[in-house]
């Protein structure tokens, strides 16, 4: 065969080979996604994710592919989870909660980070400071302190003028447990309120907790902002529920799932905002060049059914300062 022949034939041959074999399409980037509850605990916060991803123009399945890791409750094995999602060369892993957060860190100097912790990133070591993250890791920080637990107290006292002792639900494993404490044992006394600590690391540790706080007769709840604590919420409401113990909580998603009334930052919000983040990165921004997010909006929400259930009327004045009430 000469030899304009052959490449006749096989020009011919390669014009049916499928385009990806002249020019391969990239892959679909991946976002690793980690926390230490159960995806059914996590279903509000990843829609939330995903509405901030569609916001940068990325859809799931469609231009990016999302590797979900569950530590179920169980924190020790975020690490290994970690490192499972560093091995599947993600293009950003995403650390929902300082347990998740942390583990990604120490998995990683490389890949981009991005957490969402109600836990000073600062004190926690996730980044050098809030304008500045520096490394690989930067995110949301929706946690305001004493001035977000003072107004907390606050709240209960215009709602429960006579109640004095309020029990204070707390993770000890948290970093920030102990300034939580001290936050709110320097905010009770001017409401003339007690405080009872109640610690809780577990689902068990919770039970016992609610099980105190009736031996206590205490007249009221607050329930410290925890990822543990979001991930066991329809338990911790369902169980201030059957106690009849009026709570408040951090966030609105415990209202929504039938607990009394939360003020704080919008959970819900901050992933939105980490959606937003992990798309820049995406594109190509470094972490170290994203500066700390804090919320710029609270919210006060109060679940008037519940209230019903429990016997309170909601004075006017309270109502008055609401941002939602539910019906």
């Amino acid at each position: 065969m000469r030899r304009r022949d052959f490449v006749t034939l096989l020009g011919g041959a390669t014009a049916g080979w499928p385009i990806a074999a002249h020019a391969q399409q990239p892959a679909m980037p991946v976002i690793g996604f980690m926390r230490n509850t159960s995806a059914a605990a996590s279903a509000p916060v990843l829609g939330a994710l995903r509405q901030g991803l569609s916001e940068s123009g990325y859809i799931e399945g469609q231009n990016v592919t999302i590797e979900y890791r569950w530590a179920e409750g169980h924190d020790d094995r975020l690490p290994r989870l970690a490192a499972d999602l560093v091995q599947h060369h993600c293009s950003v892993i995403i650390g929902g909660g300082n347990a998740a957060a942390l583990a990604a860190k120490a998995a990683t100097t490389t890949t981009p980070i991005v957490f969402a912790t109600g836990d000073d990133p600062i004190q926690l070591g996730l980044v050098a400071s809030l304008n500045r993250p520096g490394g690989n890791v930067t995110g949301v920080f929706f946690y305001s302190g004493g001035t977000l637990i003072s107004k907390q107290l606050e709240l209960l006292h215009e709602l429960l003028p006579k109640g004095i002792l309020v029990g204070i639900l707390v993770n000890p494993t948290s970093p920030i447990s102990t300034s939580q404490i001290r936050d709110a044992q320097a905010a009770a006394p001017a409401l003339g309120q007690q405080l009872h600590i109640l610690n809780a690391s577990s689902e068990r540790d919770i039970d016992t907790a609610f099980v105190t706080l009736a031996q206590k007769r205490a007249d009221a709840l607050i329930n410290l902002g925890n990822a543990l604590f979001f991930g066991y919420r329809d338990r911790i409401v369902g169980l201030a529920a059957s106690h009849k113990v009026p709570a408040m909580y951090d966030v609105r998603d415990y209202v929504a799932d039938g607990g009394l009334m939360s003020y704080g930052a919008s959970i819900t919000d901050a992933y939105r905002q980490v959606g937003v983040y992990t798309g820049r990165i995406l594109k190509g921004t470094k972490p170290s060049d994203l500066p700390v997010m804090v919320p710029t909006r609270y919210e006060f929400v109060i679940n008037l059914k519940t209230a019903k259930a429990l016997g309170l009327d909601i004075p006017a004045k309270l109502l008055a300062l609401t941002d939602e009430v539910i019906e």
